[in-house]
């Protein structure tokens, strides 16, 4: 079971097209607090020096960051940052994360003990479609000593805390990489992690359940049923059937569904493939049954799809 397939989590990634927006570094005195909008898209935020209290929006109970420590927010959402319970809150603006960005630090708070924060937005170019990314919490906390962390997180993380005050060339491209690496390793974090009970991305530790996946996305044109999946990683029917919909979230059939049309919906995107192509590059032997498909799943034809893509006028889509 441990034979190298295709890379779902990429592969997921991928089909979502992660940009990087923004980062701003913070630098605060205590008393402080910010309250970030509920924005779309992701964010992270890193502590570099100090300490925070992060409350998030549906989520019960405060969350202490400290130094070298990075909480992800997959599905975007408000959450506010304080050094202490009760502190008075700045409103952070939509544009003001990006008003720090090569002018300075935002500065927010009174004389007392500092801290400084570096915060990312980023941009999902196309809706996250499958259940692997939507069965992810509202926060994903990784700390500077996390055993379950990849060895090479805490350079990762000083490294983009050192170009956030970077004055040389090209230092907000080099922070943009950083943090779109620092967003993976954070769901590799999540799925290491004793934690990950929730469906989805955590369906990736299990060694059957992931080489299911990685079969449906190496080849989703295959005519897969649950029989042959399962037969392909040793489970009887309805083990598999029923670990899969756990794990997973949905059962097979509708993942591969799901997932074919979000590779059509990138396809469109990307590629001049005539329809009745794209159609079989996903298991569809006709233009018209793909049609059907393709609208039910995104509201809207796939030649519609593809305009409005490239126009520009459905950028969450």
């Amino acid at each position: 079971m441990d034979e190298k397939g295709t890379d779902v989590l990429a592969d997921v990634m991928d089909a979502m097209r992660l940009t990087t927006l923004m980062h701003g570094r913070f630098e605060l005195g205590a008393p402080w607090g910010i309250q970030f909008p509920a924005c779309p898209g992701a964010h992270i935020v890193i502590v570099a020096r100090g300490s925070a209290r992060l409350e998030v929006e549906g989520v019960e109970g405060a969350i202490v960051l400290c130094a070298g420590d990075l909480a992800l927010f997959p599905h975007g959402g408000g959450h506010t940052l304080r050094d202490a319970e009760g502190s008075p809150l700045h409103m952070l603006g939509h544009g003001e994360c990006q008003r720090a960005r090569g002018v300075g630090p935002i500065r927010v708070g009174g004389e007392g003990a500092r801290t400084t924060l570096v915060a990312g937005t980023f941009r999902l170019g196309a809706a996250p479609r499958t259940p692997l990314f939507e069965g992810l919490p509202r926060v994903i906390h990784v700390t500077a000593d996390d055993p379950a962390t990849s060895p090479s997180l805490s350079p990762l993380v000083q490294l983009l805390i050192a170009e956030s005050v970077s004055s040389s060339p090209g230092a907000t491209v080099i922070m943009s990489r950083l943090a779109d690496i620092l967003f993976v390793q954070a769901l590799r974090a999540h799925i290491a992690t004793s934690q990950c009970h929730e469906h989805g991305l955590c369906a990736l530790a299990d060694a059957h359940i992931r080489k299911a996946l990685s079969l449906i996305h190496e080849r989703p044109a295959e005519p897969w049923t649950v029989e042959r999946l399962a037969t392909a990683v040793a489970l009887s029917r309805s083990s598999f059937a029923a670990r899969f919909s756990s794990l997973v979230g949905e059962p097979p059939l509708e993942y591969l569904a799901r997932w074919r049309m979000t590779k059509a919906a990138q396809v469109l995107r990307e590629s001049e493939l005539a329809l009745i192509e794209v159609a079989e590059s996903i298991g569809y032997q006709s233009e018209a049954s793909f049609h059907r498909a393709f609208k039910r799943w995104g509201g809207v034809a796939p030649g519609a799809y593809r305009r409005e893509h490239r126009r520009g006028e459905r950028p969450g889509a």
